[in-house]
């Protein structure tokens, strides 16, 4: 049985949200791990992106106690999540990637961080996302998966909050540091989307979830609108979670390099100083033109990457009314290095 309570979406007070997309391999573990938190009044809410491998079948078999919200087509991360987000009306948003798994306590904590005395401001907070498996180093250095059961292998970091670099590039705190050297400074610039909560007056003031990012830097440009109108972003260590990393595209895949090399530049163009903009626009050219000498025009992840460049120039003219817009409303920090 589960320990989520039965709970009627219009008496929701937490609704968690898993967006899949042909996640038949992975979703079973995911929502066994949501149904079995301790939290009183929380729907669980599968919003699939139309997938084809089987998913819906086993959703409606295996998980018939949880709503699913299949949509015509594939909407990426993002546009699942607004969609999933969409008239909800109660405390908090609670989100898990669908080849994710949370610990025992994970959103009891999360929601604790909520809902502790002086955190009104507060807009998301960040769970502990560990990789999955163990690793250890090869001879080069490189991290390496091995077995589950290696006694002289490690615990990694997914992350522990979202973080932007100096030159425009988002991505996650601690990204494969060793378990136990980690950050733990609970004051971070954003949350992962991956594992996290986020309040949901905050996210209706901030417009919620862009659909058009579809995959990447979702996550990223909305932390960025959450800071920029004076919401704080808090990582929580005790809620933790577990994650395949990339089990649904890679992070070399066509999709992967497109996706990351247009959202990139439109979400850093929208919100960052304009040294820090120009900085990412000089980086990811510079990068395209080396992969284009290097692996020949032929190559599909060098061609996705010169899509991505080529689609956020034509959606620049469009990023910049956004940015005069979002900079003009402004009332908390706009540099991701700045701490409050």
């Amino acid at each position: 049985m589960s320990a989520v309570s039965a709970t009627s979406p219009s008496a929701a007070r937490v609704r968690a949200v898993v967006v899949t997309w042909r996640g038949a391999a992975t979703i079973a573990a995911c929502l066994d791990s949501l149904l079995a938190q301790q939290v009183t009044g929380m729907e669980v809410l599968v919003v699939d992106n139309a997938s084809d491998d089987g998913t819906a079948d086993l959703l409606a078999t295996r998980f018939p106690q949880i709503r699913t919200l299949r949509t015509p087509r594939n909407l990426g991360f993002a546009g699942g999540a607004a969609a999933g987000t969409a008239g909800f009306t109660g405390d908090a948003i609670v989100l898990l990637n669908d080849d994710a798994t949370f610990e025992d306590g994970a959103v009891a904590a999360l929601l604790a961080a909520l809902d502790a005395p002086g955190a009104e401001r507060v807009g998301a907070v960040t769970a502990r996302l560990l990789l999955t498996g163990r690793y250890r180093r090869d001879a080069s250095g490189t991290w390496v998966r091995t077995d589950d059961d290696d006694p002289d292998g490690i615990e990694l970091i997914n992350s522990t909050g979202n973080v932007v670099d100096d030159r425009g590039a988002g991505g996650d705190r601690d990204w494969m540091a060793p378990v136990g050297q980690e950050s733990d400074d609970a004051v971070v610039f954003g949350f992962c989307g991956g594992a996290a909560a986020l309040r949901r007056t905050a996210l209706e003031e901030v417009g919620g979830f862009d659909a058009d990012l579809f995959l990447y830097y979702e996550d990223t440009d909305l932390s960025w609108r959450l800071r920029s109108r004076g919401w704080r972003t808090r990582y929580v260590a005790g809620a933790v979670a577990r994650h395949q990393h990339a089990a649904s595209s890679g992070v070399r895949s066509p999709v992967f390099r497109y996706h990351n090399t247009r959202n990139s530049l439109t979400v850093v163009t929208r919100h960052a100083p304009a040294r820090l903009a120009l900085t990412s626009w000089t980086r990811q050219t510079a990068g395209s033109v080396r992969a284009l000498v290097h692996d020949g025009p032929s190559d599909p992840v060098m061609r996705a990457r010169l899509r991505g460049l080529r689609d956020a120039s034509v959606r620049l003219p469009r990023t910049l009314v956004e940015r005069h817009r979002i900079w003009h409303d402004a009332r908390g920090p706009r540099s991701p290095s700045v701490r409050f």
